[in-house]
């Protein structure tokens, strides 16, 4: 499993672009992994699925309220990663109002999740192989902080506890 020093894995995540433009079409675009995180720090949260009520309610919303005090401290993109498809992503993005806040990334087919080994299987729930909620920080490629829910929980990849991190981080 991903733990804090070790390099994001290699792979790519897709987001869907609502306006053409700086090398984007609109639409579902893929973005590799390594190039997107080179130079920058990235506050990352994943969750196990779009429009599901832990993470529509509360999750998204946190990471929305507190992007302008995030950028604040340091960091410079906030990603949402979910085993979900760039159009679901998008449509979320929409319905959550991330638009110049947070990236809706998707993880089709679950690789980025498999990777990490931050898998959940929800497949009892027929919803198949997710990724485990939980949030951290990424300087250039590397996972600074890692906060790993347990199962049904939400208590430690919230925004609040996040933002502390990229705080300390920047002291």
């Amino acid at each position: 499993m991903l733990k804090v020093g070790d390099k994001l894995p290699a792979g790519s995540l897709q987001e869907y672009v609502e306006v053409e433009g700086n090398g984007c079409s609109i639409g579902p675009n893929s973005f590799d992994i390594e190039k997107s995180t080179a130079g920058k720090t990235i506050a990352i949260f994943a969750l196990p699925g779009a429009y599901t009520p832990t993470c529509s309610a509360k999750h998204v919303p946190g990471y929305v309220e507190k992007a302008g005090e995030l950028k604040a401290a340091g960091v410079d993109e906030i990603w949402c990663v979910s085993v979900n498809d760039a159009f679901v992503m998008g449509a979320w993005g929409r319905d959550q109002k991330t638009a110049g806040k947070v990236r809706m990334m998707a993880d089709g087919s679950a690789e980025f999740a498999k990777a990490t080994g931050l898998t959940l299987d929800l497949t009892a729930r027929g919803m198949g192989l997710r990724i485990t909620r939980c949030s951290m920080l990424v300087v250039d490629g590397v996972v600074k902080t890692l906060n790993v829910e347990a199962p049904g929980k939400f208590e430690v990849s919230d925004a609040d506890t996040l933002l502390k991190q990229a705080q300390a981080l920047k002291a």
